[in-house]
């Protein structure tokens, strides 16, 4: 088992994430040798970020869900490695034990320098705090979110973080809140905009926003904004190559790394895209059009908004969009890897839509389209030329 696997499945099992079969190789990695029984336990300590599980971990409800698993599946096997991890989750709680120890003495100091921190897995939305600690956040759990001072500053509600108002911070204090592909996510900022996360997004915001000054925040990915009206502090999402500016409106922005162009189609109400490379470009957008940077300038055009806004309610629209173009959102969508060996598919135009599809649907779609073949090997897809009959 690899260590990346590991850690994804580590880090499950301390969230209530982790399902039967998960928790019985856990238990399995943990039987082999003491060292892998250090590992888990450094892993804990280390990460100290996941301290929130500690608060949420229930290891009597875990053991409820297997022995409700045997009695329904009857499987003389499950009940062999339940006593095993009856045993072995004694290791696990030692762990967690261990880690609180050390994040609440004084021998257990975050340092500065977080590069001596091992990095979560990729498989979790993080919640990045303004003091650099970063919490698990589970989608399945209600809680309240506290800055450093353990002062409230607003409250999960499974797959909703809403902000509150109340802080009276006059310094901006900001965090950041990180999308793995595979999942959405909902946040309520303190000014009552509302902004919906789409796989493979992180956005930088302030916790509350201080009075007399612009509303901004910082988008890596897609997101929709549903932005609560104020005259008097326009709101600014800030990207690698434009800058949106509105007053109260709605518009979905994508500005991932890896697409070539970055865009903002504008729903409803007035947005100026400014040009964040060359100063002085501003665009005014109109509803039903598109901003994009392209050539370090920003160009508009005509568009149908349903395309672009489909992924809020868990769709996925495509019109005249080549195949080259959807893998990427394939990826993030369905939290895969594509590799595409058939180059020839690239430049095929497909329309499609696609509501609750797996992946597998939807490639048996595309193939009606142009043949191709492809292979399905855990998170990676392989496709490649059919071969000549």
């Amino acid at each position: 088992m690899t260590i990346k696997k590991v850690e994804q499945l580590i880090v499950k099992y301390i969230t209530n994430q982790a399902d039967l079969e998960e928790i019985d190789a856990l238990t399995q990695w943990l039987e082999v040798n003491a060292d892998n029984q250090k590992v888990f336990k450094d892993f804990v300590k280390t990460n100290y970020a996941i301290d929130y599980a500690m608060n949420v971990f229930d290891s009597e409800g875990a053991k409820k869900h297997m022995m409700q698993r045997i009695k329904q599946d009857g499987n003389v096997f499950l009940k062999r490695r339940v006593q095993s991890y009856l045993k072995y989750a004694a290791v696990l709680v030692l762990g967690l034990s261990a880690f609180y120890f050390y994040q609440k003495s004084d021998l257990f100091t975050p340092k500065e320098n977080k590069e001596d921190i091992a990095p979560l897995t990729e498989e979790f939305i993080t919640l990045q705090l303004d003091n650099g600690k970063v919490q698990v956040i589970n989608p399945s759990n209600s809680k309240n979110i506290t800055d450093k001072f353990g002062k409230i500053i607003g409250k999960q509600d499974k797959t909703k973080i809403m902000y509150s108002d109340d802080v009276s911070d006059e310094v901006l204090t900001y965090n950041t809140i990180k999308i793995p592909y595979g999942k959405h996510f909902e946040l309520g900022l303190s000014d009552g905009t509302v902004v919906h996360l789409n796989s493979g997004t992180s956005l930088r915001y302030p916790v509350r926003f201080i009075k007399g000054q612009s509303r901004q925040v910082f988008l890596n990915g897609e997101a929709y904004f549903d932005v609560a009206k104020d005259k008097k502090h326009p709101f600014i999402v800030g990207s690698n190559d434009m800058n949106v500016e509105v007053l109260g409106t709605k518009f979905n922005m994508t500005s991932y790394k890896e697409d070539a162009k970055t865009y903002t189609v504008l729903v409803e109400g007035s947005i100026a895209a400014h040009n964040a490379i060359m100063e002085n470009e501003e665009v005014i957008l109109k509803p039903g059009n598109r901003a994009y940077f392209d050539n370090k300038h920003i160009k508009t055009e005509p568009v149908d908004v349903k395309k672009y806004i489909a992924w809020v309610t868990g769709e996925l629209m495509f019109i005249d969009d080549s195949f080259g173009v959807i893998t990427n959102k394939l990826e993030r969508k369905y939290n895969v890897d594509i590799v595409n060996n058939y180059e020839e598919l690239n430049d095929i135009m497909i329309t499609a839509t696609f509501k609750q599809e797996n992946i597998d649907q939807v490639l048996k779609t595309f193939q009606t389209y142009k043949a191709f073949n492809y292979t399905i090997n855990n998170r990676v897809i392989t496709i490649t030329k059919p071969k000549k009959m």
